[in-house]
Order: C-alpha cells, then structure tokens, then sequence
C-alpha cells in the first residue's frame, strides 16, 4: 500500500521543536520527504532527522 504523501516534498518551518516536529515526523512517516527550517535547535534537528531518515528527511539550516 502506498503511504499517503509519498512522492511529495514538505518544508516544515520549527522543524526542530514543539508542534513542527510533530508534523515532520508524521509526514515523514507518511512517506514525504521532509526538510526542516530552524533558527535554534541544530542538534534537535539533526537528532529528529535520524530517527526519521527512512522517511527521507532532509536538512536545511
């Protein structure tokens, strides 16, 4: 069964805390391929990114 977003792209602006990893991380597990924004929270971001890298995560800083 295909995921619901695959083959898509989601820019998640607060990637890295609070209600905007939320969204990355379902989207991900949705099949999107993710790319967060942050100002703050590098090493958050980096570690979300990891536990979603199946999801095709990337990063944007």
């Amino acid at each position: 069964m295909t995921k619901k977003t695959t083959g898509t792209v989601a820019l998640v602006t607060g990637g890295s805390s609070g209600i905007g990893t939320a969204i990355a991380k379902r989207l991900a597990e949705d099949g999107a391929a993710v790319a967060l924004t942050y100002t703050t929270g590098q090493p958050k971001a980096n570690t979300d990114l990891r536990e979603n890298g199946e999801g095709g995560a990337s990063k944007m800083g």
